[in-house]
């Protein structure tokens, strides 16, 4: 027995099965921990290596092969700093400056209350959307369709996620050049002068320089190649809502001014101006149908997951988005009260202050409004450019030429300027769009967490969850059954394609 025990601890690696765990254990008894370090287990380093080599090899196996040939995944080495730009640069821009002419139906108390909430609700989605591109092992969810698919089912997906997806990237840039035209047109006429002799260009001709050098800046290849155009549209955003709203402030409350309600009417009028400023403050947040995309474009293991750098571009992101919304809103309807136009605090500052304010800060602020537009069109576009490719590839199992390429986005510019002209009322129809690109934002996120992290039924989680979605999608639907209950109580200008 004694020569057993001698040779079972003479072992120099693994002890023979059969053997007690006392004698397994023995060896390192009174041997000093230097000894048994990795360096000195030649292949316990081997083993750990070769695991998280096949831990990371598993973690991109099931990821479809046509994503290197799309615009959204043909690049995948994003980080938080172009997650950040991507975030801002999406998170804020024209819909901004509309904000004041909510807090007109809601006043100061419940308009911050309404704003704040709606900030709060939209940020937890986010987190939410975040935690859900890499939910299952093994796959990567990089766009928000997709996700609705898995969740929802393939035809139910398509029906309660494709209008709205669609809406917030095409309709968005439709938009985009209505703003963008515009603000060229009115750079021109500031830089120019009312003594100018040249011949200005219509505003439908605007609208056709604006998609040229959208078209021309749509180039690029792939999402992550737009960062330094999304850094720009980033910048400028967070340039032009300090200006405005900074020289707004400063130039004090204007004269008469009241923070009354406008219109007097029957509890129906009422209650339809509450639920447009509803829909105004729900269209002010975008940029959910973008969050998978833009984490698409991060290198992701079980180590590294790209959920930890998409958080923190998103926080950094979104500080920078309330330290602009909150003073337009609330300084915007400081100064102008219920005088505020209904297109912003833009067309207020050049109504009742293009007098007193030099030209150079109303030229600059243009033109910062202008290249924001341009940035803003490449990474809203760019989901509908992924999405024609997809169809090229899926049918000949190849990548898209160059050519091509080139062609689907001149075709896109071409379609987004028809809208335009057509419809060059689309900014007048806030409160109703908000409501139809809500539940993208605030209820399909805790749906889609529901049925595919599966929580326990009845716990707190599940619970939050499932009110949050309810209440998005009655929210939803009261927006748009009472925008169109709007529309035809009060009336609009449709002015199809007669663009001002």
């Amino acid at each position: 027995m004694a020569g057993e025990v001698s040779e079972v601890r003479s072992a120099p690696l693994s002890p023979v099965i059969s053997a007690p765990p006392s004698l397994i254990q023995s060896p390192m008894v009174g041997r000093s921990p230097a000894r048994v370090t990795p360096r000195a287990s030649p292949i316990r380093k081997a083993v750990a290596s070769m695991k998280g080599y096949l831990e990371e090899v598993g973690h991109i196996t099931k990821l479809d092969p046509q994503d290197a040939w799309l615009p959204i995944t043909e690049s995948r080495n994003g980080n938080a700093y172009y997650a950040a730009f991507h975030n801002l640069c999406s998170g804020i821009g024209f819909q901004a400056l509309v904000l004041p002419v909510a807090f007109i139906f809601l006043g100061w108390t419940w308009g911050i209350i309404c704003l704040s909430t709606a900030f709060i609700w939209q940020l937890y989605t986010l987190w939410l959307l975040i935690q859900l591109h890499e939910s299952v092992p093994g796959i990567r969810y990089s766009r928000y369709l997709q996700l609705a698919n898995d969740a929802f089912g393939k035809r139910l997906g398509k029906l309660l996620a494709y209008l709205p997806i669609m809406y917030l990237s095409a309709g968005i840039c439709s938009a985009i050049i209505v703003v963008g035209g515009g603000s060229m047109k009115l750079f021109f006429n500031i830089v120019c002068g009312p003594t100018c002799e040249s011949k200005p260009l219509s505003t439908v001709e605007w609208y056709l320089v604006f998609t040229c050098l959208a078209v021309i800046m749509s180039q690029l290849p792939n999402l992550n190649s737009i960062a330094g155009v999304s850094l720009v549209g980033a910048v400028t955003a967070v340039s032009y809502c300090t200006i405005i709203w900074v020289v707004s402030v400063g130039r004090g409350r204007l004269a008469g001014i009241s923070y009354a309600h406008v219109r007097e009417g029957s509890i129906m009028d009422r209650a339809l101006d509450v639920i447009n400023a509803l829909g105004i403050i729900a269209f002010a947040f975008r940029g959910h149908n973008l969050v998978l995309e833009i984490q698409a474009t991060m290198p992701s293991t079980l180590k590294h997951p790209s959920r930890v750098p998409m958080w923190r571009g998103v926080k950094a992101a979104y500080l920078l988005v309330a330290f602009c919304m909150f003073p337009i809103a609330i300084g915007g309807f400081w100064s102008y009260g219920n005088q505020i136009p209904s297109n912003g605090i833009l067309q207020a500052l050049y109504q009742f202050h293009s007098r007193d304010t030099s030209k150079v800060v109303l030229g600059l602020t243009t033109l910062l409004v202008v290249i924001n537009c341009l940035s803003s069109f490449q990474i809203y576009a760019m989901p509908v450019f992924d999405n024609m490719e997809a169809g090229y590839t899926s049918k000949k199992n190849k990548r898209c030429p160059r050519w091509l390429r080139s062609c689907f986005r001149a075709l896109f510019g071409a379609i987004g300027f028809l809208i335009a002209v057509a419809f060059p009322f689309l900014s007048d129809l806030a409160g109703l769009m908000g409501g139809i690109s809500l539940p993208v934002t605030l209820a399909y996120p805790s749906f889609m967490w529901i049925i595919v992290r599966k929580p326990n039924r009845y716990s707190a989680n599940w619970y939050i969850n499932l009110v949050l979605g309810v209440l998005g999608m009655g929210l939803s639907v009261v927006l748009v059954v009472g925008g169109l209950w709007r529309l035809i109580d009060s009336g609009i200008k449709f002015r199809f394609f007669k663009p001002q």
